[in-house]
């Protein structure tokens, strides 16, 4: 037997990119945070092209964008598998859920802390 699960159908790479995209715009399209998130991302890309960040700054606002979305993405899965495997209310199964959200929830206040430490000095304050 192989490194493979028997049985396991093995994708081509761009199969596997198009899963990846279906995920995500499933997310976009079911979950609320995620469209906050995407909403903001456009609001902070263009304050940063109007500011004209450099390549450190745009690091930064990038990074902050990327972690956050995609924390936001694993908490949503987080939530499906975990609703998947019980429809009871279980302590385990709520700290779960509690627990990938604080994870988001603690990077988020980063990146507001990022864009405040970025965009706050473009506005003069």
């Amino acid at each position: 037997m192989d490194f493979q699960e028997k049985g396991k159908k093995k994708y081509p790479l761009i199969k596997s990119f198009s899963f990846a995209c279906q995920g995500i715009l499933e997310a976009v399209r079911t979950e609320r945070n995620i469209k906050i998130h995407f909403v903001l991302t456009v609001i902070i890309v263009f304050f940063g092209w109007y500011f004209s960040l450099d390549g450190m700054e745009w690091l930064f606002i990038l990074a902050a964008i990327a972690g956050t979305i995609t924390l936001e993405l694993v908490n949503s899965a987080i939530e499906r598998v975990v609703d998947l495997v019980t429809d009871q209310i279980h302590p385990l199964a709520k700290q779960a859920k509690d627990i990938a959200a604080g994870a988001v929830f603690i990077y988020a206040i980063f990146s507001i802390i990022v864009g405040l430490i970025i965009f706050l000095p473009k506005f003069g304050l």
